[in-house]
């Protein structure tokens, strides 16, 4: 997709798909630096890790209060009940099952339809709220093979919301092409453009302490990276590339 800089982009207003993770909050700051507007939307799909639903208003706040920059361009944050997805999903995410692989080649984790709701949901509130741009974190470099983290599947999402709402929107994806070495390797860039005093060291930071990956929301265990079992897929993700990261800065 388009991630690009024009003279346009610094006017343009954003919506960004914001769980409260790593990946999303990486996000969130580079729409800060890029865009003039930006708003924040979540879902409450039912899912194990919960405790992300609560993280989302601790790193907004975080942000708010370190980066008075992106304070000033970040607007309201909207969060929509989506309990029907988690009905209707029997995956590791929304049940109390083991993670594993299924016979498809897909993990269990793969919540059917997810990321096209969640586009189709925030297409509908960003032409409301006069909103251009969607910004989600899907990525194909560091991803457990869900096929609605495609790049394909972005751009015929971008098609048909710009052609359904008659309004051309952006689908912009700071990840697709990046693993979770050069997303934490980012996060310490965007501090930096934001705030040259400290600021890398401080976005990172953030994330590491008030964002949340881990699936089964643990909370309790304190890691270099962040909290989380250490585990699961997403903590292992993140953790391999928090050690690339440090070891390729060290």
């Amino acid at each position: 997709m388009p991630t690009t800089h024009s003279p346009s982009m610094h006017q343009r207003r954003a919506l960004v798909l914001f769980s409260g993770g790593q990946d999303s909050t990486t996000c969130l700051a580079q729409a800060l630096t890029r865009y003039a507007h930006v708003e924040t939307m979540g879902f409450d799909y039912g899912q194990r890790h919960r405790v992300e639903l609560d993280q989302r208003l601790a790193v907004l706040g975080a942000l708010r209060a370190r980066f008075a920059g992106w304070a000033a361009r970040l607007g309201d944050d909207h969060l929509i009940d989506l309990a029907v997805l988690g009905q209707i999903s029997d995956t590791s995410l929304t049940r109390d099952v083991a993670f594993a692989m299924e016979r498809s080649g897909l993990p269990n984790s793969f919540v059917p339809g997810r990321n096209l709701v969640f586009l189709t949901f925030a297409g509908a509130l960003a032409y409301r709220r006069g909103l251009d741009v969607i910004v989600t974190g899907v990525c194909e470099t560091d991803y457990s093979g869900y096929p609605d983290c495609r790049d394909d599947t972005m751009k015929a999402m971008q098609l048909a919301l710009s052609l359904g709402m008659d309004q051309r929107f952006l689908i912009d994806t700071p990840l697709m092409w990046i693993d979770k070495a050069d997303t934490w390797r980012l996060a310490h860039g965007l501090g930096q453009q934001a705030d040259a005093h400290g600021g890398g060291d401080a976005l990172v930071q953030l994330i590491v302490e008030h964002t949340h990956t881990c699936y089964l929301g643990e909370r309790a265990v304190r890691h270099d990276w962040g909290y989380g079992c250490g585990a699961c897929p997403a903590c292992e993700l993140r953790a391999q590339g928090w050690a690339r990261w440090r070891g390729a800065a060290g």
